[in-house]
């Protein structure tokens, strides 16, 4: 690894952040079922102290993404939550409303063609943005679960209707610091017809909403095959860009390891920023954050597991030639432009990392720090106890 080497990649660890998912802590799994673990967080108090030890451990994942129904409770002051984040050394990030767990969302939420449910549902998302602001939090992420299942039994155009009606005026409720990312995903739980089932979709319905309204991609919600970089870079050039549910997967959105199937193809997207930010001599404003199912490995590993990769696949995309890039792309240089980004990504950034580490008072290894440092073995032995003592019962599925 070269001086510039080591100068680019530890320039670019310097500005990259990762939001962890507070859902990420606690106990999920499948439609089928789940697979518990002693140390999954009980309550938003453990979730958000495994998210300050993963940051003590990592030094860049400052906040953590919180969903309303599951973090927060009926007349509780939200400053609570806040300060107690804050106890943990981190801060509450995206505000994530539920919009698929009530039964009134059968038919769906701001697709449902019950105007009753419609405005229930915008409320609710008027509300988080209420508690956004309450606890300092930029960003209202927005999933919705609408769709149908067979062919005739809602109207495509209407729904679309409806969702540019209720985006619009949820819009129109953000304060002046906050931005609302539109996420899609091509099916489940819907299977014939998603109401925002692609990049496009969220695209068009984002412009439509307002100025403050930006794409967000789960980089899991694409079918296998899909060129996920090219989004990532008409959405860039676009400036519609807002942010990253970071995971991985095999088949469809399988809730992985970021890179633990296709590191190359994480390595890829990064180069886009990497690429346009070297073009537009400016970086973009985009929120790198986790979304993912730890059914099996425990809860804090995976999550130190994918900041990890994150921050290595960040720092090799760092180290492309831009200028030599563009050389070869200009002169038609297939094999040469190639090997410039494989270059790259076969670099070991090792040396880059523990440099940075180093200068951040932060452990070498972040995996190995966290399992000599016993905390989850304190944890599970407390949450057994505490689990016990409150006769807290565990079924279902998912989260």
């Amino acid at each position: 690894m070269t001086r510039t080497d080591l100068h680019r990649a530890r320039e670019a660890l310097n500005s990259f952040v990762v939001e962890t998912p507070s859902w990420g802590f606690a106990d999920t799994g499948t439609r089928f079922g789940k697979f518990f673990q002693d140390a999954a967080a009980i309550d938003f108090g453990d979730k958000v102290a495994d998210a300050g030890h993963v940051h003590a451990l990592t030094g860049c994942c400052p906040t953590v993404a919180v969903h309303v129904l599951w973090d927060f409770k009926a007349g509780e002051d939200p400053k609570a939550a806040a300060r107690l984040a804050r106890r943990h050394g981190v801060k509450i990030g995206a505000i994530n409303p539920n919009l698929f767990q009530d039964q009134g969302y059968k038919w769906g939420s701001f697709g449902n063609n019950d105007p009753k449910v419609r405005a229930a549902a915008l409320q609710h998302c008027v509300d988080s943005v209420a508690l956004g602001q309450a606890v300092g939090s930029e960003y209202l992420s927005l999933w919705f679960a609408d769709g149908t299942n067979y062919p005739g039994q809602g109207s495509i155009r209407g729904r679309k209707h409806a969702f540019e009606e209720s985006l619009r005026a949820l819009h129109a409720a953000l304060g002046p610091k906050q931005t609302m990312l539109v996420e899609y995903k091509p099916f489940e739980p819907a299977f014939y017809a998603t109401d925002i089932a692609d990049w496009g979709m969220a695209l068009l319905l984002a412009k439509k909403a307002g100025p403050r309204a930006k794409v967000l991609v789960d980089t899991g919600h694409h079918y296998s095959g899909q060129n996920i970089e090219q989004i990532v870079a008409w959405l860039l050039d676009e400036d519609m860009l807002g942010g990253f549910h970071f995971n991985d997967r095999r088949y469809a959105d399988d809730d992985l390891t970021l890179g633990s199937i296709d590191p190359y193809q994480i390595f890829r997207v990064f180069h886009e920023i990497h690429a346009f930010a070297a073009d537009r001599r400016r970086w973009p404003k985009i929120a790198y954050m986790i979304d993912q199912c730890h059914n099996e490995k425990g809860k804090i590993e995976a999550t130190i597991q994918t900041v990890v990769m994150a921050q290595e696949l960040y720092a090799k995309a760092a180290l492309v030639d831009q200028q030599a890039l563009r050389r070869a792309q200009a002169k038609n240089q297939v094999v040469d432009a190639e090997l410039l980004l494989k270059k790259a990504f076969f670099t070991d950034v090792a040396p880059a990392l523990a440099d940075w580490r180093r200068a951040n008072s932060l452990p070498a290894d972040p995996l190995v720090a966290h399992r000599r440092s016993g905390y989850e073995r304190v944890a599970a032995a407390d949450r057994r106890r505490r689990r016990q003592e409150r006769g807290l019962t565990r079924g279902g599925s998912f989260a």
